[in-house]
């Protein structure tokens, strides 16, 4: 595999639970089926339960003081969270078999380390494709849904039954033994690849690449990892909405204030922060090595630089070697200057603008729309802008 495009690395493709969703038909021989799936999963968790609340009398209001479609907890699992869980796999698939090439293609692999790049991609692809984890999230599924039987969840499936009895019909089983369960699996899933993601950045740290500590991406050549966290923008969106619902529902029909919702909110923003802007934490330590190492380099080239530049036009003496001074790629003092500024800039891990906005974005629409339920939105916007300002 001469070709830098030959070493690119899916993080969906291959694994267990693909392989078990192409095996019942789901995923079709090629390509990831991502429409399909989308579509089939989350009318397999909502369309039961919606049916049986709709003939059951429970879906509108009317005959129950809160029927299934004031419960939005469950149509965004169902609708939202779940496909885009499967559209993430392809955004997941777009990006990394993008990016893991560039570092072939962009020179930070040598020659040298190439079989090394290989093999660790492979060992990544190992990772991905072992049956043991699938083999933990179904337990602890199971586990979960053994232990917390519709009765640990009396509010939420209030719509379902009676919950001063415990007795709840069809929908709250199909909710607690199937909805519920998909959900969970395919968070954990998700869960499991930032943990892939995090392995690979950690071992192709640990090789010894060819940094440019000048790099105008001032991350050393490394600036186009902060693309990686996109691949978690659906996860991060998914997650926060279901959140949201769950916390709209209270504002409107329990009389929570949004106020009182600010700590979780932030906590949630914070949470995501650490956990999917960690394979980015990986990498600093190879870009400290870098950069300490550039900050004496390029302090001694300039050093030198600008003695020749005082000895030739301060003390007028006349130079022996003065190939430094006349060398093109180095320029004027203004030149190395700069050269010696970008090595002190450097960023240590590569997370800038738009790694942040790429988690951040995602967990904040869904908490302004919660948000939104006691703040007018144009209030909120002005509020927004006057902060930003």
């Amino acid at each position: 595999m001469n070709d830098a495009d030959d070493f690119a690395l899916s993080l969906v493709r291959g694994d267990a639970l693909l392989r078990a969703q192409r095996a019942i038909g789901l995923v079709p021989p090629q390509g990831l089926g991502v429409g399909r799936r989308a579509l089939a999963l989350a009318l397999l968790s909502w369309a039961p339960i919606a049916l049986w609340a709709l003939f059951q009398g429970r879906a509108l209001p009317g005959a129950i003081d809160e029927p299934l479609l004031n419960h939005f907890s469950i149509h965004v699992r169902c609708l939202i969270a779940i496909p885009l869980f499967v559209i993430a796999e392809a955004v997941a698939h777009g990006i990394t078999t993008r990016l893991v090439p560039h570092f072939v293609r962009s020179g930070l692999v040598v020659e040298g380390d190439r079989a090394r790049f290989r093999e660790i991609l492979r060992g990544v692809a190992r990772l991905r494709d072992t049956t043991l984890p699938w083999v933990l999230i179904a337990g602890l599924v199971l586990a979960w849904a053994l232990l917390s039987p519709s009765a640990g969840a009396t509010h939420e499936l209030s719509w379902a039954g009676e919950p001063a009895s415990e007795s709840f019909g069809f929908g709250a089983f199909w909710f607690s033994w199937v909805a519920r369960p998909l959900f969970t699996v395919l968070l954990l899933a998700w869960l499991w690849r930032l943990i892939l993601v995090i392995v690979l950045c950690l071992r192709l740290s640990r090789l010894d690449l060819a940094l440019v500590p000048t790099h105008p991406d001032g991350a050393g050549g490394l600036g186009f990892l902060e693309s990686l966290p996109f691949a978690f923008s659906p996860v991060v969106f998914a997650i926060s909405a279901v959140l949201a619902s769950r916390w709209a529902h209270e504002v409107l029909y329990h009389d929570a204030h949004v106020a009182s919702l600010r700590m979780p909110m932030i906590a949630f923003g914070v949470v995501a922060l650490v956990l999917f802007l960690a394979p980015l934490v990986a990498w600093r330590r190879p870009l400290v090595a870098a950069k300490r190492r550039a900050e004496l380099e390029y302090g001694a080239l300039v050093g030198e630089h600008g003695r020749l530049v005082r000895r030739r036009w301060i003390l007028r003496e006349p130079l022996e070697d003065d190939a430094l001074l006349g060398a093109q790629e180095i320029g004027p003092v203004a030149d190395t200057i700069a050269l010696y500024e970008a090595v002190r800039k450097m960023r240590t891990i590569p997370i800038g603008r738009r790694s942040l906005l790429a988690i951040l974005l995602p967990a904040a629409l869904p908490m302004l729309a919660v948000i939104a339920i006691e703040i007018p939105v144009k209030d909120l916007l002005l509020k927004l802008l006057t902060t930003l300002a």
